[in-house]
C-alpha cells in the first residue's frame, strides 16, 4: 500500500464519510469499493479506515482507543474489498476485534483493534511543539500545483481537483530539495468536507488521514522522494492510539519525527494535536525504503 495522496472525484472534494461505507453481506461480513478505479495501489489510510469502520459496524457503544494494522499486499483499486469480522471479546472493560481485508482470495491487509468506554482518571500530555499556525501557511494542493505548473495536462487536470484532506506545511512538498534535512516534520490538516457528530466517523477519518506524510518524514536525510528512479517505498505496518475525542473537521497539527532509518527500513512516529494544544492521537509507522538493485 502507498502513502501516496488519497484519489478524488473531478469538481469537489470527495466526500470521504461516503466513500468509506460498508455494505453488510453477512453478520460479520462487510464488502468496501474505493473511489478511484483507475489501475494502481489502493491508498493505505483507506484501508485503515473501512477496517475500523467494519470493526465499529460489531461494536454496541465503546470507542476505539488503539489500533494495530499490517499491510500485507498492495491493494487492487478496480475491485471491491471484503473485511472479515472476528469479535475476538466482549469484556466487561474492553472489546477487542480483529478485522482481515480480503481481495482475489487473498489477505491484503489486517488489523486489531480494542474498544473502551471514557473514564475519569490520571491525565498528563506531551505540549505541542512550537512552529507556524496553519493561518500563516499555504495549502499542499496549491503549493504542488505551483511546483507541476510545467506538468502536462493531464497532470495539470488530477491537480486542479480538491484533495478530501485539507494540509498545509513549511516545506512537505518540496523535502527533498536544497540538501539532506533533519527527519522531523510538521503539517496542519482537517477534513474538507463535513463529517457530522458521530465520533465514531472522525475517528475512522483521523485514522484515514494519519497515513499521510509519514514516509517522506523519513526520507528527508536521504533527498528521495517517492518518484525517485529507483526509490521503492511501501507502509509495513500502522499503529494508533487515540487519547482524545476529535473534531476533524477543525484543525490539527501532525507532528512527526523519524528516530531510525535501517535495513531498508524506515520507522516514524507522529503526535496529532488539536488546536488548543489537545493531544489527541499517537501514531507509529514502518515503512520500506530501499533503493533497486540496477538490472
Amino acid at each position: 500500500m502507498s502513502e501516496t495522496e488519497a484519489p478524488e472525484t473531478q469538481g469537489q472534494a470527495e466526500t470521504l464519510v461516503e466513500t468509506l461505507q460498508l455494505e453488510r453481506i453477512e453478520e460479520n461480513l462487510f464488502r468496501g469499493t474505493s473511489p478511484d478505479t483507475q489501475p494502481g495501489r489502493i491508498f493505505g489510510g483507506q484501508v485503515i479506515a473501512q477496517s475500523l469502520l467494519a470493526a465499529y459496524e460489531t461494536v454496541e457503544s465503546r470507542l476505539c482507543h488503539s489500533l494495530h494494522c499490517y499491510f500485507i499486499r498492495p491493494g487492487d483499486p478496480t475491485v471491491p474489498i471484503v473485511f472479515e469480522v472476528d469479535r475476538a471479546r466482549d469484556g466487561g472493560s474492553f472489546t477487542t476485534r480483529r478485522v482481515v481485508a480480503v481481495q482475489h482470495g487473498k489477505q491484503i491487509f489486517n488489523l486489531a483493534a480494542s474498544f473502551k468506554d471514557p473514564e475519569e482518571g490520571f491525565h498528563h500530555q506531551a505540549e505541542r511543539p512550537p512552529g507556524p499556525h496553519w493561518s500563516e501557511l499555504k495549502d499542499q494542493h496549491e503549493v504542488l500545483r505551483e511546483l507541476m505548473k510545467d506538468a502536462p495536462e493531464q497532470a495539470k487536470r488530477w491537480l486542479s481537483r480538491p484533495m478530501p484532506i485539507e494540509m498545509r506545511s513549511q516545506d512537505a512538498r518540496t523535502y527533498w530539495m536544497d540538501g539532506p534535512k533533519a527527519p522531523t516534520s510538521q503539517n496542519w490538516f482537517r477534513c474538507r468536507t463535513p463529517i457530522g457528530d458521530d465520533p465514531r466517523m472522525h475517528q475512522v477519518i483521523l485514522a484515514y488521514a494519519s497515513d499521510m506524510n509519514l514516509l517522506s518524514t523519513a526520507m528527508r536525510p536521504h533527498q528521495v522522494h517517492w518518484q525517485t528512479p529507483a526509490f521503492q517505498s511501501a507502509s509495513l505496518d500502522h499503529a494508533m492510539w487515540f487519547h482524545a475525542p476529535a473534531r476533524f473537521n477543525d484543525w490539527h497539527l501532525y507532528a512527526h519525527d523519524s528516530p531510525s532509518a535501517s535495513d531498508g527500513r524506515g520507522l516514524i512516529r507522529g503526535a496529532i494535536y488539536a488546536e488548543d494544544g489537545t493531544l489527541v492521537a499517537s501514531v507509529a509507522q514502518e515503512g520500506l525504503m530501499r533503493m533497486r538493485a540496477p538490472k
